[in-house]
């Protein structure tokens, strides 16, 4: 049994707290290393539970230490024995500690009997303020329990550190979990990359051998693949695979709790299961709180386990790609694509990938297929925009000499780059292709996921312009993902500089070279029409210009420049209030348009108005002007918008 497990339960029971005019005696009595009880003369009562007592002494004792407890509340006396389970500083400008006893099973129906006679003495408003304590009151919110949670964790990872080689450890670990959480079995489970099975580690009453599965099924393959923990009722909640698992292994499942454990890379290596909760249909948020603390710190047995594959259908357990294959950037766009990623990469419906010119849509693509499940197969990318449709077509469709693209990538993925440049007649066949899973002519069925990139918006090429094939439109949009343009992604330019820098550095054998601050500013400040795409060929020229400067701190080298931000485009009428709202004239709206201009030019000049207005070949004074003008027409249209509040209350 691990004393900090014991600490970890007392923590965690709900203690009456006993106040000084409750007239409660108490004596407490400490075993000293004679074996003999001393009295500790300046013990006071602090907490009292069925399970344990709290009191606060100056006196200094270690875990582990044997005690003594005489409580005497009115005509009621009792008598228990237990030891420390916790001890830790009470007040920080005092030289105090708070001490656990868990009092011994043989004891437990004593406290029982104080406490039912304790709380009969108290007034209606103290036992509504204990209800209310202990169902509202947030867990950790006192300082001193923020010290208690902290010496919690540390002393359960010294337990860890200390014995983790011994061979019982982990069956130890998972019999003070069952008892703390009150359920009948636990279990671990590792991932194993070479059979890409979850495969568990350790198991209480049941062979552990028997425990093992694909590592996207079942509540562990979900709690795995995602990283969120579940609390399952399985008759509830219809869980079909548990019926699975307790045929083979002839147990019952009623309920699971399940929460994912981390290696120090931050990766989901394997899982901890706790199963059936004793006399409740499901775990309880409280059980869930202490599953996330216990996963944490459980994780650190495994902080060293980092599993490599090549075979691995797992890709952050695969041998790495090259990096050309990230998607660079931290703002909250990219985090969304991110997300979006993991939601997309392993169904296999068609998925849309649209965004404008230089985003990076075959990049996207790229990136799906390798972390989805199909990522060890085949992909190829087909071009659809500046190519001989014949050509196009042969790679889609195959001919007598060359097999299909989509056949010869079975298992695997097919991007088509630029879908609305596809010719109508061979929209139409595809449409026949994805719904019949056969090429023409051939009796294999397909099995290849089609996805498609577009920089034009297909809705309108189809419903407005007939240029677009209406069925091939709804196959299509079964799954999209919308990527931002780089000017709406701003805080990911320079994360994307330093990316491109350090691998075209790499390309030409330089020495690792750096932007300076006022050319990344310019930079960011610059809306790149062409995006991700034009931002790596301005890197190009960045390193091509400089070849012997560590630090580059000009946009031009003589007459040629890296990017011509005196020429750059405004930001979007997207992004510019009320540019797009059609019921605003025309003189209005381009005044807001003149005013992003205007305000744009005084930023690129770094707030000097007067040099705005000179590089925009207009007066001081007719730049004034024109600010007013535009900032009164956007107050006005800003004043008439409904307020939030007033919208939402109606």
């Amino acid at each position: 049994m691990f004393t900090s497990f014991e600490e970890f339960k007392f923590f965690q029971s709900f203690r009456i707290p006993v106040e000084k005019g409750d007239d409660v005696r108490c004596l407490i009595e400490y075993e000293n290393d004679l074996g003999q009880f001393e009295y500790i003369k300046d013990a006071n009562l602090s907490d009292v539970s069925v399970t344990g007592v709290g009191f606060i002494s100056q006196s200094r004792l270690s875990v582990g230490t044997n005690i003594r407890v005489s409580i005497q509340f009115k005509r009621l006396r009792i008598d228990a024995e237990g030891h420390v389970v916790r001890s830790f500083g009470y007040e920080i400008e005092e030289n105090k500690m708070l001490y656990g006893i868990e009092v011994d099973k043989d004891d437990h129906k004593n406290m029982r009997r104080f406490i039912e006679q304790y709380v009969t003495s108290f007034s209606p408003d103290r036992a509504r303020g204990c209800l209310a304590e202990m169902a509202l009151s947030e867990r950790y919110k006192k300082a001193t329990e923020s010290f208690e949670v902290f010496s919690l964790m540390l002393s359960l990872f010294k337990d860890i550190t200390a014995f983790g080689s011994q061979e019982n450890f982990l069956n130890n670990m998972l019999e003070e979990i069952t008892r703390i959480l009150n359920a009948q079995r636990a279990s671990i489970f590792l991932i194993n990359p070479q059979t890409n099975e979850l495969e568990a580690v350790s198991a209480l009453g049941i062979d552990k051998d028997l425990l093992k599965f694909d590592y996207r099924k079942g509540i562990a393959g979900s709690v795995f693949t995602t990283g969120v923990s579940l609390n399952i009722d399985c008759e509830t909640d219809k869980v079909r695979f548990s019926e699975e698992v307790d045929a083979k292994t002839g147990f019952s499942t009623r309920s699971i709790l399940c929460s994912p454990l981390t290696n120090r890379e931050d990766k989901v290596v394997g899982v901890i299961e706790v199963l059936n909760k004793r006399n409740e249909d499901r775990f309880t948020i409280e059980d869930e709180k202490t599953m996330k603390v216990l996963g944490l710190i459980f994780s650190s047995v495994f902080h060293n386990y980092n599993p490599i594959s090549e075979k691995s259908l797992i890709r952050r357990f695969s041998t790495p790609y090259d990096r050309e294959y990230a998607f660079i950037g931290r703002s909250q766009q990219t985090n969304e694509i991110r997300k979006s990623i993991v939601q997309l990469k392993d169904i296999d419906t068609p998925l849309l990938i649209k965004g404008e010119f230089g985003v990076g849509k075959k990049l996207l693509a790229r990136i799906i297929h390798n972390e989805g499940k199909r990522g060890l197969a085949s992909f190829e990318v087909i071009s659809c925009k500046g190519v001989d449709p014949k050509e196009v077509e042969k790679k889609l469709f195959g001919d007598a000499e060359h097999p299909s693209l989509l056949e010869k990538c079975g298992g695997g993925s097919v991007a088509l780059h630029e879908v609305g440049y596809l010719p109508l007649n061979l929209q139409t066949k595809l449409v026949e292709v994805i719904r019949t899973r056969r090429i023409p002519g051939s009796q294999l069925t397909l099995d290849t996921r089609v996805i498609f990139t577009s920089s034009v918006d297909l809705e309108k090429l189809a419903r407005e312009e007939g240029q677009f094939n209406e069925e091939l439109l709804d196959l299509v949009s079964s799954s999209v993902l919308d990527v931002a343009p780089l000017r709406k992604r701003v805080q990911d330019v320079e994360d994307l500089l330093s990316y491109f820098l350090r691998k075209e550095c790499r390309k030409q054998g330089l020495l690792l070279k750096e932007f300076s601050d006022e050319v990344k500013e310019e930079l960011k400040n610059y809306d790149w029409p062409a995006n991700v795409k034009e931002l790596e060929k301005a890197v190009e020229k960045a390193v091509l210009y400089n070849p012997k400067a560590h630090v580059i701190n000009k946009l031009k080298n003589g007459a040629a420049p890296i990017v011509d931000v005196s020429k750059s485009s405004i930001k979007g009428l997207d992004t510019i209030p009320f540019a797009r709202d059609f019921n605003i004239p025309l003189k209005e709206r381009m005044a807001l348009v003149e005013r992003e201009m205007i305000q744009a030019e005084i930023k690129r000049n770094k707030g000097n108005k007067s040099k705005a207005a000179k590089a925009m070949g207009i007066s001081r004074e007719a730049l004034r002007k024109k600010l007013l003008i535009s900032d009164k027409v956007y107050e006005e249209l800003s004043s008439n918008q409904p307020n939030e509040d007033d919208s939402s209350a109606a």
